[in-house]
Parts: C-alpha cells; structure tokens; sequence
C-alpha cells in the first residue's frame, strides 16, 4: 500500500478567519506543501536517539531580529508561534512526536485486550473464580478509573502544561497494572484496575491536546486518527500473548494471566524514554506566560525540519494578540463549554456517548460471546482478536485522510452512520443463529473498520472544536461523561444479557448501540463544525484572545 505513506497534497486556504481578530492579526497558517512520510521515515524507528534539537538561542542570548514576539506592560503579546508551527512540512520530528504519544494507545489497546481475552482465564483461575458478573464489573471499574482520571488529570494538564502528566500518569498505569498481576481476589482486582483505567483516562486529555498543539493543521485529522488507531496494534499484542500464555501446556491456570498483565507493565518502561522526545506545547506556554520559552521551542522544531534557523521577515506569518494568564477560572471553564459553545458541546457528548457504549460494551464481552454461544475455548479467543484488531486499524489508516479532505462532518455522518447499520444487521443473523464463530468475526472485523475511525472522530472533535486553554479539561470531561454513560454501564449490560443465555437478549443490546451511533451520526451531520485543514485558533479562538 504504497500510497498510504505518499506525499499529502498541500491544502490551503487562502482566505483569513475574521473569526479570530480584525485587521489581518491572525488567520490560518500559511499551508506549505511538503513530503510528509518519504522523508520522515528514513531513521524515524530509531527509538534509541533524542531529537536532537540544538539550543536555541531565543532564551539566553536575546530574540533575534525577527522576534515574533512583541509585549506591553498588560501582559498582552503578539505572536505569530501558531501560524509557525502549521507552516512545517511533517518531518522527522512530527514522526517522532506520533511514535511517543501512539505508545499510549498501544498500551490501552494491550490492557482492555488482556482484559477481554483472559476473562476465561480468570473463571478458571483457582484463586479467583470469576463469574461473567464479577468480568463485566471488574472491566466497569477499569472505565470508571479512566474516567475519574481523565478529569483529574484533565483539570491539571490545562493548569500545569502537557509534559509534566506525562510522566505522572506513566508512573500511575504502570504501578497499578504490576499491581494487577499480584491481585488475590476480586476486590483487589477490580481496584488495581480502576488505577490502572485512571492512569490511562489522564493519558488521554494530555496526548490528545499535544497532539492538537504540534501536528500542523493539515495533517492534524488524518494523524489524530492513527494514533487513535494504534490501540489496535496493542490489541494484537495483547491477543497474541494471551494466545502464548493461556496455554496450558506453558503454563498454569493463575499464572498465565499475571504474567500477561506483568507483561504490559515491562512494556510501558519504554514509554519512559520515548516521552524525552516531546517538548512541552508552545501554544500552551505562550498563553501562560512563558513566550520566550514557546519561541525557543518552535525555533528548534524549526531547525530540525529545515536543517537551518529560520530567517523570516517579521511580518510573514500571521499573527495574534493575547493576554497571558497564569490559570483559567472553572466558572470561566463552564460558562465556555456549556453557554459560548453549547452547540459544540452537544456533538462532543453525542459521539463520545455512542463510540463508548458502542465500543465497550462489545469489546469487553468478545471473549464471553465466543467461549459462552460459539464454545470457542478460553485460550484460544486470541485468534479471533487478531482479524478484528486488523480490521479496526486499517480503517482510520485508510480512511483517515478523507477526514482532511472530504471533511470532518462528511465522514463522521458515513463512519457512525455505517456502523450502526451493519451492527443491526450481524446482530439479527446472530440472534437467530447464522453466524459461526469465523464470520460472526468476520462480520465485527467489517463493522469496526468504520467505527474505528468513528470512535477517533469523536476525540479529533471534542480536542480541535474548543479553545487551547479548556482543551484537556474538555477532552476529560465528555470522554467521561460518555464513557460514564456508555461505557461503564455497557460491559455490565452486556455481561447480564450474556449471562441470559438468550441470543435475542444479546441482539437487544446490539439494537441499542446501533441507535446511538445512527442517532450520533445524524447529531455530526447537523452541527458538527468543519475543522479540515483550518489552524485550532481559527476553529476556536483563545479566551486569551485580544482585539
């Protein structure tokens, strides 16, 4: 699939924003074009090297002559640091950048596989003696963890910056996934799972806003889509050591299961190195006071794409004046979410909502499906994850550009609209008995090749469509409203009408995730915002904004 990795054409938008100031002080970025993939990838696997960004000079040795930052004594500045960074070519560094924060996805995908996968494994343990309840609700409390952090963190990567969470809740996930594999019955399980789901939830609010702040804007649908996606490549990671250590002929019953858990936690090691390539957000610092630091930060990016320190006259790029603040008021944080950009907050909650039911409730019962209604055995489920992983990463690698192209409220219409269709109809060939095991996953792997990219839309949106300043918080707080909503209540829901034994209480819970995800496509196509290609200050201007 050579064209999957070509050159991206250069897509512009000629005409500013009036959006977001008057008088030419910011529109969208000058689009340059560039070879995104054919010249980022050669050396991009080198996972062992920094990104080796020189010094720059901006912090000790004075701006240079054509600072892009000019202050008065009210704290204003005017910057042109976001047209700058849309400007870039994808190099190395944005490569780098997606291989660090894709990590976590891995991970994720890894755990909630593991997790779907061994709940054969942990029924059969001699410690444990799961029922298909204590599954269901061990996996409500890895989301419940997931959500409560998610706000946690949420709140305090908008008040802290970007970096700094990374490593705390790196440290978080790995402690309580260790912590997993040593569990001696079910309370301590479900506990360590809601730490290591809190650990993941604060992951994602300061992944998804960075990788807003550093991708430049036309490439930003397609790369939020993939790294999204890559939970699938962990997915195959993890069905494949469940495969390798459910075996009994290896291993025992309760000893198998630990190691598959202690397995993820040696893993997430790596991330430790890999989170030294990613600068804090230069969006972020220019807002919160530290605009030297931002322009010394971009000046690196710069020269590590153009191989030269960037010489442009002042007026070249763009740019906008803004009030620096050190923090942003929760009342100022809630009358922007649920009173400026209502409309907004009304589609962010809608796909999260849907995706999460959607998602959850079938996933973390995968296993249960095939041991309980096709008598597939516990240690051979792996198998089955594999095509459906495959099927759930190739559909945002390659419908992702069309998120750039066609746009955003298009293919989130199509990917919801499609998925909940098809889920209808397999759900109705299952209830009455047409579905094998081999193409009851043959019908999932066709259904999540378009709600994967569904399910990554529903982050792009609720990540771009809100300012910088309430961006993580916003990521946080309808990621757990809907995983609250969806989520949590699915893998129970949906370990009850298993426990049934009636297909046709199963197809019940399929009918009710197909509604949500038509009606949330219907919510996307109505008023969703077309963020293609547009810079995050034009999509939603700073509160920090000045005219």
């Amino acid at each position: 699939m050579p064209n999957l990795l070509g050159s991206f054409a250069a897509l512009r938008e000629p005409q500013r924003r009036k959006d977001v100031g008057e008088g030419g002080s910011y529109g969208d970025a000058a689009l340059m074009p560039g070879e995104p993939w054919n010249a980022a990838f050669p050396g991009a696997f080198s996972l062992v090297r920094s990104m080796d960004l020189p010094r720059s000079s901006a912090i000790h040795h004075g701006a240079p002559v054509s600072s892009p930052l000019r202050r008065n004594d009210d704290r204003v500045i005017e910057t042109d640091i976001p047209s700058r960074l849309d400007s870039l070519r994808w190099s190395g560094f944005h490569t780098r950048v997606v291989l660090a924060l894709g990590i976590t996805w891995i991970l994720d995908g890894l755990e909630v596989t593991l997790a779907g996968a061994l709940s054969g494994a942990l029924k059969e343990s001699p410690t444990l003696h799961f029922s298909n309840f204590d599954v269901g609700f061990s996996n409500s409390a890895y989301l419940a963890g997931a959500v409560i952090g998610a706000l946690g963190f949420g709140w305090l990567t908008d008040r802290i910056g970007r970096k700094k969470l990374f490593f705390i809740t790196l440290a978080l996930y790995l402690t309580a996934t260790a912590a997993t594999a040593l569990s001696w019955n079910v309370a301590s399980y479900a506990l360590f799972r809601f730490l290591t789901g809190a650990g993941i939830g604060g992951e994602y609010t300061a992944i998804n806003s960075t990788i807003q702040e550093l991708v430049p804007a036309r490439y930003r649908g397609w790369t939020d889509l993939v790294i999204n996606g890559s939970f699938w490549i962990g997915a195959a990671m993890g069905a494949v050591s469940a495969i390798v250590l459910l075996d009994p002929a290896l291993l025992g019953p309760d000893l198998g299961w630990r190691l598959a858990y202690l397995s993820g936690a040696c893993l997430g090691l790596v991330v430790f190195v890999m989170r030294m390539w990613i600068p804090e957000s230069p969006r972020w610092l220019m807002i919160h006071g530290r605009p030297d630091q931002a322009h010394a930060i971009v000046a690196d990016i710069e020269r590590s794409v153009i191989g030269t320190a960037p010489d442009q006259p002042q007026h070249a790029w763009p740019k906008i004046k803004l009030r620096m603040r050190h923090h942003t008021p929760l009342r100022e944080v809630a009358q922007t979410l649920f009173s400026v950009y209502r409309t907004r907050s009304l589609v962010g909650l809608a796909l999260m909502t849907a995706q999460a039911f959607f998602y959850n409730a079938i996933f973390f019962t995968f296993a249960l499906v095939l041991t309980d209604f096709f008598g597939i055995a516990s240690n051979q489920v792996g198998w089955y994850i594999l095509p459906f992983a495959a099927g759930n990463f190739l559909g945002p690698l390659l419908l992702g550009r069309l998120f750039d192209t066609l746009g955003r409220r298009a293919m989130i219409a199509f990917t919801y609209g499609a998925s909940g269709v098809l889920l209808a109809l397999s759900g109705y060939l299952f209830s009455i008995g047409m579905l094998s095991a081999q193409t009851q996953t043959i019908a999932w792997m066709v259904i999540f090749f378009f709600a994967s990219p569904a399910a990554s839309a529903a982050y792009l949106t609720v990540s771009e469509t809100f300012p910088l300043e309430v961006r993580a918080l916003a990521i946080a707080l309808f990621y757990a409203i809907g995983t609250g909503i969806g989520g949590v209540a699915g893998p129970a829901l949906f370990g009850v009408l298993i426990d049934t034994g009636s297909r046709d209480s199963v197809f019940a819970g399929y009918l009710l995730g197909s509604g949500l995800m038509i009606a949330a496509a219907a919510i996307g196509w109505r008023y969703g915002i077309a963020a293609e290609r547009r810079a995050l200050e034009s999509v939603a201007r700073p509160l920090a904004f000045v005219e």
